[in-house]
């Protein structure tokens, strides 16, 4: 079973406007509600390929009762620890010829919820994946994800890390199965710019002697490089179209990776997958298909 944790879900309300006018009322043509947050994008993207995942986090609020019920619409497992106070964050993305996008902050978490997970991921089971997703509220600390590991750490569970900086720093020493950084989350990482193939690998492989197995670096549409625990290094391209919302495109990358790796057990055949489902979802309005995702990996002249 794959669990994919996400701390600080969203709704994300898009208002699409003729032109935004400012100081007066501007009335909408076009509302959009939707799913937010990382690991949730990536239980989505499993959802879309036929693999059962179970979504975990904490939601409070109208906003957080919208996300169960989408979620228990699109048929995806979830088990939200509900908050007594607070409500679950609303992101609002205003497009009118240019897009601006306002990110809402969330609700405080006590430490009683925090445990509440913990206990819940305690309950995976040997041979299971966990994908932490997604930064944090910052009255968590940055300890939350390393705590959240630290209950499973003498179990043999596959974990998959998509955060950023001091959350994903003190979760290496739990020795992730997969990080997946992008090219500029790398270069802020380690705090100076990369420019060459030659220096992200370098760099990958500083990752890997902090306690990272496998480093994913994505590279946008320049595609990505992998760099695996059997000493392996593959750099590999994109497929090419163009990208209508880049939005989740790095959480598909993730959740195909994942189906790639779980199908075939290869790493190279995972970064395929994970290239093949990144790019299907930038090319879509939506997070990509099964059909969409497995025609990439039908032709696969790009890869």
């Amino acid at each position: 079973m794959i669990y994919t944790v996400t701390i600080n879900p969203a709704v994300d309300y898009t208002i699409k406007l003729k032109e935004l006018v400012p100081n007066t009322i501007n009335r909408s043509i076009e509302d959009q509600y939707k799913l937010g947050g990382k690991g949730i994008n990536v239980s989505l993207v499993l959802h879309n390929l036929g693999i059962e995942n179970t979504a975990l986090g904490f939601v409070g609020g109208f906003s957080g009762d919208f996300i169960v019920k989408r979620m228990d619409e699109i048929g995806i497992k979830n088990d939200f620890i509900r908050l007594e106070s607070g409500i679950s964050r609303i992101n609002v993305k205003v497009k009118a010829g240019t897009e601006t996008d306002i990110n809402g902050i969330g609700p405080d978490i006590p430490k009683e919820s925090v445990q509440k997970l913990i206990n819940q991921v305690k309950e995976i089971k040997k041979g299971g994946y966990l994908v932490l997703a997604g930064n944090v509220p910052k009255s968590l600390g940055d300890n939350v994800y390393s705590d959240i590991l630290e209950g499973i750490k003498d179990k043999e569970v596959r974990v998959v890390i998509d955060t950023t900086k001091s959350f994903l720093a003190n979760s290496l020493k739990h020795k992730p199965f997969l990080v997946k950084p992008n090219k500029e989350e790398l270069c802020d990482f380690f705090n100076k710019e990369l420019y060459s193939d030659t220096e992200i690998i370098t760099h990958a492989k500083q990752m890997q002697e902090m306690g990272a197995q496998n480093v994913l670096v994505s590279l946008g549409d320049e595609g990505a490089i992998l760099v695996t625990d059997k000493d392996e290094v593959f750099c590999k391209n994109a497929p090419k179209g163009k990208a209508v919302n880049t939005v989740g495109a790095g959480d598909s990358m993730a959740a195909g990776f994942i189906a790639g790796y779980i199908e075939k057990q290869d790493y190279e055949y995972a970064l395929k997958y994970g290239l093949a489902a990144g790019s299907a979802s930038a090319f879509s309005e939506n997070f990509a298909s099964y059909e969409e995702i497995q025609n990439f990996l039908v032709n696969d002249s790009w890869f």
